[in-house]
């Protein structure tokens, strides 16, 4: 434009050159036109160009302006989650390892062996334990109402023993009684007769009674001595059947008391038949760990995943031993720290996605949670702002990005990789 402006000056005419004297003593007269305005007029669409342009400027800019500030981005983050460390349960000797390192394994895949002889010996022992205190219940079971049958029989026995025995007791004393009325009769008979001898007597030596009469009454007088001997016989007997009556009543009162303590023993009974119980749950508990002792092993895949070995064949393991470890990759996620000036407008369950520095890929993601603390204050040597110079450093909050289903299907994501997540604000 500038070289079509020079052409139109040279092709003046002659005759308006040669004023120059005239321009010269002019000194406020406008200047020459420019070349923006001589280009406005040239080309008047110029000026909608340009206005245009600074709308799509500006446009442009204002969408610019919400796109990077919809968004939170940093390059603080990895990919996370679960390590799971396998130990021994037991103490033994490994004979079999059936993985190497880094292998995928499905869970309940047996990943080593420990010799289990030793405990199959355990779990037979228990068996047998448990066998005997079953036998050992029941019998004592059978004997808890044989018991109570018993005791209450003999109860009834011992009860009917003391009546029997206080009736004995009083017929006996009743012939007792009968006995000494009866030496009492005798002795009063006896005197009577004696007397009657002596009368008698004298009146034989006076010859006023017959010797017949006499003899008579010497006779009586003996038999009624001997009847005085019989009844004192009949009452010591009489009197030995009131103590032998006596003493077995107080035989069957004391069998009675015996049974009366039937209950106890029925109670002791059944006490025993717990117990006896009481040591099978126990054996029953025993032969339960022997049998988990056996279980245990097998060192077995608790979840899918990548296994990493820290056994052999040949070692000697005592519990709590870690043998392997298992990334399970089913469940992985990303631990963003973003500064907390980022943290503004972040809520759980915001849309993210994240590119994995590995393979460039990116992940459809969301926001699952936003720590309760700083990285800073977890750290093995926390910071401690009242001591010394302080020094305002902005701080970083972890959050964690859980993947959508179906985002690591191929299980490519790895703990520990490099990750650059965007969390979409609104």
């Amino acid at each position: 434009m500038a070289q079509k402006t020079d052409v139109e000056a040279t092709s003046t005419p002659p005759a308006e050159k040669e004023k120059p004297a005239v321009s010269e003593t002019h000194s406020a007269s406008a200047p020459p036109p420019s070349h923006a305005g001589n280009l406005m007029r040239s080309r008047p669409n110029t000026r909608l160009y340009l206005i245009g342009a600074i709308l799509v400027l500006l446009v442009g800019g204002f969408f610019a302006y919400r796109y990077f500030t919809s968004y939170e981005s940093t390059d603080d983050a990895q990919v996370d989650g679960h390590l799971m460390p396998l130990s021994a349960r037991i103490s033994g000797y490994v004979i079999s390892v059936n993985v190497d390192d880094n292998q995928d394994v499905p869970a309940g895949y047996v990943l080593a062996e420990i010799d289990p002889k030793d405990y199959q010996v355990a779990v037979d022992n228990a068996r047998a334990d448990l066998a005997a205190a079953v036998a050992t219940a029941q019998s004592l079971n059978i004997n808890v109402p044989i018991t109570s049958v018993s005791t209450s029989s003999t109860t009834s026995a011992s009860e009917a023993d003391v009546e029997n025995a206080k009736s004995g007791v009083a017929a006996a004393q009743q012939q007792f009684d009968a006995a000494r009325a009866q030496l009492a009769s005798a002795e009063a008979t006896d005197v009577k007769a004696q007397d009657d001898v002596v009368r008698y007597k004298q009146l034989v030596d006076k010859q006023e009674v017959s010797a017949q009469i006499y003899d008579q009454a010497v006779a009586v007088a003996k038999a009624s001595t001997a009847a005085i001997e019989a009844a004192r016989a009949s009452a010591a007997a009489a009197e030995h059947q009131v103590a032998q009556a006596r003493s077995r009543l107080a035989q069957s009162e004391a069998n009675l008391r015996g049974s009366l303590t039937g209950p106890q023993q029925v109670a002791s009974t059944r006490a025993r038949a717990l117990s006896a119980e009481a040591a099978v749950k126990q054996k029953e508990a025993a032969l339960e760990q022997a049998e988990l002792n056996l279980k245990y092993t097998k060192i077995i895949a608790p979840v899918n995943g990548v296994v990493t070995k820290n056994a052999e064949v040949g070692m000697n393991v005592q519990p709590g031993q870690q043998l392997f470890s298992i990334v399970p990759l089913d469940d992985v996620w990303v631990t963003a720290n973003f500064k907390e000036t980022q943290l503004k407008l972040m809520r759980p369950g915001q849309r993210a996605e994240f590119k994995v520095d590995a393979n460039g890929r990116s992940y459809k993601a969301h926001v699952d949670s936003i720590a309760g603390t700083s990285g800073a204050r977890t750290s093995l040597l926390p910071p401690e702002n009242a001591t010394g110079n302080y020094v305002k450093v902005v701080q970083r909050i972890p959050v964690k990005i859980v993947l959508d289903p179906g985002e690591n299907k191929d299980h490519y994501l790895r703990l520990g990789m490099s990750v650059i997540p965007k969390v979409w604000l609104k």
